[in-house]
């Protein structure tokens, strides 16, 4: 895969994975946990396909016993995204969530600072000053908001940068590891979701037209970018991914504003906008930097 192709496979990955809130917002009768049950349950029968064919049977189960401690937190860290993802875009808005998952990044930054022991750039913890800003200022919006589920929706949400963070830190430390597998972590974390919300998915009452969107989220908005955005990611540096993935925001938005009608907020620009200018400004600069020697 050439440097182009891949800038363009991680530009598709975005678009697919920003259907997820206007693809919800069409659902009949499928709320909260049983949406999160569906689109889990299609992630691991469509990953269940396509990582055989990718790995081998032989070898993906062998990935699978000797994966070790960094492949299950790995498979939490993706159980606890594609669970509070779904749930918190039933109960706020998009925006409010894709703003909120919008500072992993950040987070990671700060992660990797305590636990790997990575020094962070002045502009780093500039940027980590201004999106806390504009986190701040959306959050306490929701907090003097009558209705309390757009907070509650809000905070779990916060759980996916949080994961995803977490993630990304338990694989650069292994990351030298050449003999460990961690795709196989995203069926895990999959089967995990769709086992831990089956209980209080009980009893369904999502219809035959809900299926088919639960089963495109599974497939086309999760198991599928997934894959692709490994392959991409391997010719592409840290900042080009960062940067690209910000247009999961602006895709994610755009997608609910015109297809549900749903309008995002003025503290939910003003904030996600100083988010965005942080991260982006951040990530070029480190980019440039890279480009110039």
């Amino acid at each position: 895969m050439t440097h182009r192709r891949a800038v363009v496979t991680m530009i598709l990955v975005t678009l697919m994975w920003s259907i997820a809130g206007i693809v919800t917002r069409h659902l009949e009768a499928a709320r909260s946990f049983e949406v999160t049950f569906w689109r889990s349950a299609f992630t691991v029968l469509a990953l269940g396909i396509l990582l055989p064919w990718l790995r081998g049977p032989a070898k993906l189960m062998r990935s699978l016993r000797e994966g070790g401690r960094t492949l299950w937190i790995s498979g939490v860290c993706w159980c606890v995204m594609f669970t509070a993802f779904m749930v918190a875009i039933t109960l706020t808005t998009v925006a409010n969530v894709l703003v909120t998952m919008a500072i992993a990044p950040l987070l990671t930054a700060l992660i990797s600072r305590f636990f790997l022991g990575h020094r962070l750039a002045a502009r780093t913890w500039a940027a980590i000053a201004v999106a806390g800003i504009g986190i701040a200022w959306m959050y306490a919006r929701e907090v003097s908001a009558a209705d309390p589920r757009h907070l509650i929706g809000t905070l779990i949400a916060l759980a996916v940068p949080i994961a995803a963070a977490i993630n990304w830190v338990a694989i650069q430390h292994t990351r030298q590891a050449a003999d460990i597998d961690l795709l196989p972590a995203v069926l895990i974390g999959a089967l995990l979701s769709a086992l831990i919300t089956l209980p209080f998915s009980l009893p369904f009452a999502a219809s035959a037209h809900d299926l088919g969107l639960l089963a495109l989220l599974g497939v086309v908005q999760l198991a599928v970018p997934c894959l692709m955005s490994v392959a991409a990611a391997r010719h592409l540096s840290a900042p080009e991914v960062s940067l690209l993935a910000l247009l999961e925001v602006l895709f994610g938005v755009a997608w609910a504003w015109w297809g549900a009608g749903e309008a995002p907020a003025v503290h939910v620009l003003g904030g996600g906008a100083l988010v965005l200018i942080a991260l982006a400004g951040n990530e070029a600069i480190a980019l440039r930097g890279r480009a110039s020697p």
